[in-house]
């Protein structure tokens, strides 16, 4: 049985695929298993990876669903006791695993790790932004405002995970933005500051570049208030992040002409008000946390 899973979701990105899948199979750490999960692809996804690394990967393909059902469709068909993920347009750098596992090896308390990154947008190397700093440990205040958290980087324990349920299917964007909260919101988050990943962007179908993707992170906020669990100066920062999202998609309807989703965004600000919040010290871990 392999020790970890890595997952692969993919759609019509052949090109991209090919490297990718080569970065995991030239990990130093090689007790694992490769799974490539085709969400629909029309490109000849299969047959490039049957022809260039046949037995090396175990193929899933699935009618297009978007990729929290590839990811999730990957690790259902995995047994790895660890999983890690690679979007199919990054890369690993060969000591990826290997440098994780290590940090495990000598935390045994932490059940997901990530770690830092090269940014390539448009073929050339650029730097992060400060928003884009990186955090470690009870990291939840600080993934409110943007996902700091890469899928690409993330190695999670199946028991985390299981307790967790994985990607939400419902959110055909910030699906990750919306796991890394869910987490977040109980368990430590460890960073290693190795840049051990290569995150390519700038290509025409990245997601992430649209406008109104906070519509779903507004709606993951939401689902954490939703949370009896959530303690209470989380709650606060989380119910402030939430206007903060809610209002600019407000203004933004508005001034399109779309006043019926103007209206939709008032309606949840007006259920989850700021009236009566107020600061309840300062920030840090659950109660009870260690």
């Amino acid at each position: 049985m392999p020790f970890v899973s890595v997952v692969i979701p993919t759609y019509n990105r052949r090109e991209f695929l090919r490297e990718a899948v080569q970065s995991v199979l030239e990990q130093t750490f090689q007790d694992l298993e490769l799974i490539v999960v085709d969400d629909g692809s029309t490109d000849g996804t299969r047959e490039m990876l049957e022809r260039e690394f046949g037995g090396r990967l175990r193929y899933i393909y699935q009618e297009n669903q978007g990729p929290s059902a590839a990811r999730n469709r990957g690790v259902e068909a995995s047994r790895g006791q660890w999983i890690a993920f690679l979007d199919s347009d990054d890369l690993w750098l060969p000591k990826k695993l290997e440098r994780q596992l290590e940090f495990t090896a000598e935390n045994p308390g932490a059940l997901i790790s990530y770690t830092d990154e090269i940014w390539i947008r448009g073929g050339r190397r650029v730097n992060p932004k400060k928003r884009h700093a990186k955090y470690s440990g009870w990291i939840y205040p600080q993934c409110l405002p943007l996902c700091i958290v890469s899928p690409s980087s993330v190695l999670i324990h199946r028991k985390l995970w299981d307790e967790t349920g994985g990607f939400d299917e419902r959110l055909p964007v910030c699906e990750d933005y919306d796991l890394w909260l869910r987490i977040a919101s109980r368990h430590p988050i460890f960073f290693l500051p190795e840049k051990l990943i290569i995150k390519r962007g700038g290509h025409s179908d990245q997601l992430s570049k649209r406008w109104g993707n906070d519509i779903w992170r507004v709606r993951a906020l939401v689902k954490r208030l939703q949370d009896p669990g959530l303690q209470p100066e989380w709650r606060r920062l989380t119910l402030e992040e939430l206007h903060r999202k809610a209002s600019v998609l407000i203004n933004g309807f508005r001034k399109r002409g779309k006043l019926e989703e103007a209206a939709f965004f008032e309606a949840i600000l007006a259920k989850y008000p700021l009236n009566g919040i107020k600061g309840l010290g300062p920030q840090g871990p659950p109660p009870g946390s260690p």
